[in-house]
């Protein structure tokens, strides 16, 4: 394959970052030599480090490669499988356009936006745009990150020059078709709404011209709209599958079913990586409706007893009814209390420096803060647990799922399975949530759910298999977003100015173990446990950071390490300004000089909108203010909140935002909602993932907190204008959230709290 290497060094992302840029030019020559000969011009060393992991290395690029010479005889030689508009659009001959899309839609709304950007360069009727997923195939890959993923809120950003050139060209190849038919000149057609026009105002509709346009010449270069033409990006629309999902007739990956399909459900150790000692199934078997009880692995190397039964409630009941001894003796058994203080030990050392800075003006200082934050493991927790469905035919197997990187989990379903990796189809389902969960380096639903379905088949039936989740399992059942405590030492004048400040990470890292350790571990430090750090405010900061090996598997969660940094900052940075009695937005402003403006921005618009400074608050009602920039993008609130009974309460939000070009007003306001949303949901009493002798102690909504209806605060949206290139709204909505609405409480109690959940009494 040939890597736009120009495009890839501009992008500065998490899942690839520069340091990959560089293994990816080393691999380029030997990758366009082919599948079989891709590992011969790389640094074996270091290619299969990055291999080693569920076939990363190998799922990113060869199959990328294959299906490049595999592309559309009448494309240009020059144009990659994802600039060719066959693998995209679809047209029937009402007239219907029918959008793929390269990433699982999953509540962020691509399914939507994607659309809408090809749509706008086609110059479609929207009311005929419809969409669907893409699959593992070369051509779904993120365009300049060269492998499939839904993640680090890139969907928009990555994709909106590729899905502006797609319905260009589209266009450009319906106008030629249109030319040929009539016998004009290409450049004598315009198009409108679903039809080319041609002199005297004659019309072809795009469903007369699709079979005729899809023979043309695809053009390799073409000319983009300017934003002022734009007619459909940029304004409020309703989303493709709104009345599907609020009618209830939406599909998920959990709602597949096959002909003759089983049902799986997974007795998993209680304790990460642990096996089966002895197994007594006999009850089980005897369950109406169960067909096999199988020992079949589980993730971290450990070991489970797979039910199999024509339907979750025989399995689930199965399950129930088993006697399993299990053996524990050869992994960790972490306890929360246990481990908090080991990080709290760990956050008073010396640890592996992440920035340096000279810290001898903090023992003079005339002012200090002594800080220490506490933050739990969290599970995802979508609503839809996780799920997959597999069906083996001989030397070939299809699976659905809804997934975040289909390509990762095809290459690890062939390596599980024994099968040739285009043997492998991955039917992409729309899924209900993931926040991170559905994006796992090691696979391990989809690992586990082969596992199964290859133990079926040998046990001699032969059914595709509906691995099932259940909340408890999914609650119980790793990964989480780590525990961290955060330890800070900040020396400061009257006047606010920071002389000195040293500070601590202490928590797992997500990236170690992962194909993505080689290009995002620098120095012993994973670049995720740091990033929002320090930014968008110029102080001197020392940070150093603990990685502890802990038995607990840990991943990414809805903005990664933002959930705690921005949090840490954004409190410490009020408690400065309260405790130099300074208007703590003033001091922001003041603290960001003249380089952040985006950041500035987004502040000034929530504090105008909000009435900040200048409306009476209703009594025991107080402001709280924070503003973060996480992918790309910028999210200030400007909350109001309140303290009754040691109870805190959060009344209203007001979200300024500056992502750039905004595609889809509504899903940016959507996604900031939904992100607040979640935000609260860290600062809620029993909102934590704690362990007992390696076992979690929580299964079920019950005993791990989630907001309620009651719970949700008024939330108003407000979006700087800007038509630069779109940025990510994922994810950018959630970090500021908590501190702003901590900064309210300690305006109102005085003190600042520093342990999520929160515990005021």
């Amino acid at each position: 394959m040939h890597f736009d290497t120009d495009a890839l060094q501009g992008q500065a992302h998490r899942f690839m970052p520069k340091h990959l840029q560089a293994l990816m030019s080393k691999a380029q020559a030997a990758i366009n030599s082919g599948v079989d000969d891709a590992m011969e011009g790389v640094a074996r060393r270091t290619f299969l480090k990055v291999s080693a992991a569920s076939g990363f290395a190998l799922g990113a690029f060869p199959l990328v490669a294959a299906a490049q010479r595999a592309g559309s005889a009448t494309a240009p030689a020059g144009l990659k499988p994802f600039e060719q508009p066959s693998a995209f659009v679809r047209i029937d001959a009402d007239g219907t356009v029918t959008v793929t899309i390269n990433r699982l839609e999953f509540g962020q709304g691509v399914q939507t936006g994607l659309p809408m950007i090809l749509a706008e360069e086609l110059d479609a009727d929207w009311s005929k745009v419809r969409s669907v997923h893409g699959d593992a195939s070369a051509a779904y890959a993120d365009p300049l990150m060269g492998m499939h993923l839904t993640g680090g809120s890139n969907s928009i950003k990555n994709s909106y020059t590729q899905y502006r050139e797609l319905g260009a060209r589209t266009r450009a190849m319906l106008v030629s078709a249109a030319a040929a038919q009539w016998g004009v000149d290409a450049s004598a057609l315009r198009t409108s709404n679903g039809f080319v026009v041609g002199p005297g105002g004659k019309k072809l509709g795009y469903g007369a011209l699709a079979e005729a346009a899809m023979k043309q010449p695809v053009p390799e270069k073409v000319a983009l709209k300017d934003p002022k033409q734009f007619r459909l990006i940029g304004k409020p629309t309703g989303r493709l599958d709104a009345q599907a999902k609020s009618s209830g007739q939406q599909d998920y990956g959990i709602d597949v079913r096959l002909p003759g399909m089983l049902t799986a459900v997974v007795a998993r150790p209680p304790v990460f990586g642990g096996k089966v000692k002895s197994l007594d199934d006999s009850a089980a078997k005897a369950i109406k409706g169960v067909k096999a009880v199988l020992r079949v692995p589980t993730d971290r190397g450990g070991e489970g007893v797979a039910v199999v039964a024509d339907g979750y409630w025989p399995a689930k009941l199965g399950r129930d009814a088993l006697k399993v001894e299990w053996d524990t003796s050869a992994v960790g058994k972490p306890d929360s209390t246990a481990l908090l203080a080991q990080y709290r030990e760990l956050a008073t050392k010396p640890g592996l420096v992440a920035m340096q800075a000279d810290m001898a003006p903090l023992a003079g200082a005339a002012h200090k803060i002594s800080a220490e934050f506490v933050f739990p493991y969290l599970a995802h927790a979508p609503m839809e647990p996780l799920n997959c469905t597999i069906q083996l035919d001989g030397d070939k197997a299809e699976l659905w799922m809804g997934t975040q990187m289909p390509g990762l989990d095809a290459m690890a379903a062939a390596k599980t399975l024994g099968l040739p990796p285009q043997n492998i189809q991955v039917h992409t389902q729309m899924a209900g949530g993931g926040f991170g969960r559905r994006a796992i380096p090691s696979s391990d639903y989809v690992v586990e759910a082969c596992g199964v379905a290859k133990a079926v088949r040998t046990a001699g039936i032969s059914a595709p298999v509906r691995t099932l989740w259940s909340r408890e399992d999914d609650i119980k059942g790793g990964y989480y977003r780590p525990m961290h405590v955060h330890r800070a030492e900040i020396g400061f004048d009257a006047k606010g100015r920071i002389l000195a400040w040293d500070h601590t990470i202490v928590g797992q890292s997500i990236i170690k173990g992962s194909p993505f350790e080689a290009f995002m571990v620098k120095n012993g430090i994973d670049a995720t446990a740091i990033e929002g750090m320090k930014e968008p405010y110029n102080v001197p900061m020392k940070l150093s950071v603990h990685h502890p090996e802990v038995n607990v598997p840990v991943l990414w969660w809805r903005s990664v390490g933002s959930t705690h940094t921005a949090y840490v900052m954004e409190t410490l940075i009020d408690e400065v300004a309260r405790a130099t009695q300074q208007d703590p937005v003033a001091y922001r402003m003041a603290l960001m000089g003249d380089k952040h403006p985006r950041h500035k921005a987004a502040l000034q618009l929530a504090v105008a909108q909000s009435g900040y400074g200048k409306k009476q608050l209703a009594p025991g009602r107080a402001w709280g203010v924070a503003v973060h920039e996480s992918f790309e993008s910028v999210v200030a609130y400007v909350v109001e909140a309140s303290v009754k009974d040691g109870m805190p309460k959060l009344h209203r939000v007001t979200a300024g935002v500056h992502c750039n070009l905004a595609i889809n007003p509504k899903s940016v306001e959507a996604q900031v909602e939904g992100s607040a949303l979640m935000g609260l949901s860290m600062c809620l009493p029993g909102a934590a993932i704690t362990l007992k002798d390696g076992v979690v102690e929580q299964s079920n909504f019950g005993d791990f907190a989630v907001p309620r209806i009651t719970d949700m605060p008024q939330v108003t949206v407000h979006i700087v204008p800007s038509a630069d290139p779109p940025k990510g709204m994922g994810e950018p909505g959630l970090p500021p959230l908590a501190p702003a609405f901590a900064n309210a409480i300690a305006q109102i109690t005085g003190k600042t709290p520093r342990e999520l959940p929160f515990k005021l009494a």
